[in-house]
């Protein structure tokens, strides 16, 4: 094999793709994909690397499925070898966006996720009351099918404006405008595709949007896809208590009639510059007195609690798990403990000791208990 030359000016260097290989190991350790790519891991890597850098490289199939819980959706998962890819794209892009992004953007950001997000915006609804002794409101928006409405021409202007280097604007293009849909694998039904609300599906998405959900791409193309929207809220409407997790904003103000004009000038800016629709009825403005509900928590003064929805789910997860016709198979028990463990997880960030003890009242058994903290459940 020959010596690989540590830059080029065509292509990424054989260690960048070696540290996307590993990145992307890191969250798919031991699935089937990951596997086989790691048979002959070396040549794999290598033959990678040059389709790269010689511009060879064409996106493989995806395995689309359907999945009906907490709601019914698609999700469109790459091949393994595409995956790294993703990675690579996102580890020498992304530092470059960050950097300008507003500090209340949370998803798919290092140390941003649901806690950071929950936690800023008890903080804005804290200051903006005074400790909780005045009064304060809030807006709460979100964007009608987002992925769906992603308009390609409009995020790769955005993406280029950072990108000089030729070959990695040319793949950056190349994975946006991939259209999965014709060569993809399908493992659920038609009939469960079909369960699918028609707006909610990539497979009916028009042609020159969306993105399809399930791609690290995806997910910080999304961000990036908003950022003008962040900078438009942030300092041209001087919005100092806003945030965005996705496609879901929230903004605390402690005047509520300042509200109804922020409303107008952030759905018309959605439409006009980023041809996005606001959801008609998922628009919510109140008191923060009677609670916000963002992330998945409950923001309320001086307490906050997970949402009773997400407490249900995992009962239902439960429930079913113990009608399955093997529930006590060492994979049954894993998978539940896992599913289980990440409620149990967010329930320990909030005041749920009692829902926290609810749950593991069913691991009292044979092959599953709880720790002594009711923190998680354990296959025996």
């Amino acid at each position: 094999m020959e010596p690989l030359p540590r830059t080029l000016e065509s292509g990424p260097t054989f260690e960048q793709v070696v540290d996307a290989y590993i990145s992307c190991r890191r969250h798919k350790r031991n699935s089937f994909d990951q596997l086989a790519f790691e048979i002959d891991l070396e040549a794999n890597l290598y033959g990678l690397w040059q389709d790269l850098c010689s511009g060879e490289y064409q996106i493989g199939r995806s395995r689309a499925f359907v999945v009906t819980f907490p709601k019914c959706r698609e999700i469109w998962a790459s091949g393994f070898r595409d995956r790294v890819v993703h990675h690579l794209t996102y580890n020498l892009v992304s530092e470059r966006f960050i950097r300008g992004f507003i500090y209340d953007s949370y998803a798919c950001l290092p140390g941003r996720g649901t806690l950071f997000a929950r936690d800023r915006v008890t903080e804005f609804a804290r200051s903006v009351t005074h400790g909780w002794t005045r009064p304060g409101f809030y807006l709460k928006l979100d964007i009608a099918n987002f992925f769906n409405s992603i308009d390609h021409g409009i995020l790769l202007g955005l993406l280029h404006s950072k990108i000089a280097e030729p070959w990695l604007r040319t793949l950056v293009t190349l994975v946006v405008l991939h259209d999965p849909r014709p060569a993809a694998e399908f493992r659920s039904s038609r009939a469960l595709f079909d369960t699918v609300p028609p707006h909610k599906s990539f497979l009916k998405a028009e042609q020159g949007k969306g993105l399809p959900i399930g791609n690290l791409t995806s997910q910080f193309f999304a961000n990036v896809y908003l950022d003008p929207f962040d900078q438009f809220v942030k300092h041209r409407l001087k919005a100092r208590r806003y945030g965005r997790y996705v496609d879901d904003f929230i903004v605390i103000v402690s005047c509520s009639k300042e509200l109804r004009d922020m409303q107008v000038a952030m759905t018309s800016f959605l439409r006009a510059s980023l041809r996005l629709t606001v959801h008609p009825t998922k628009v919510v403005s109140g008191r923060i007195a009677d609670g916000i509900n963002f992330t998945g928590y409950i923001i309320k003064p001086g307490r906050c609690y997970l949402r009773r929805s997400s407490v249900a789910n995992c009962q239902k997860r439960i429930r079913a798990w113990q009608a399955m016709p093997d529930p006590f198979g060492r994979e049954s028990l894993q998978h539940i403990a896992q599913s289980v463990n990440s409620t149990l997880g967010l329930l320990r960030h909030v005041d749920g000791y009692r829902q926290r003890q609810s749950i593991c009242r069913f691991a009292n058994s044979l092959f599953m208990h709880s720790d002594i903290e009711n923190h998680k459940w354990i296959v025996r």
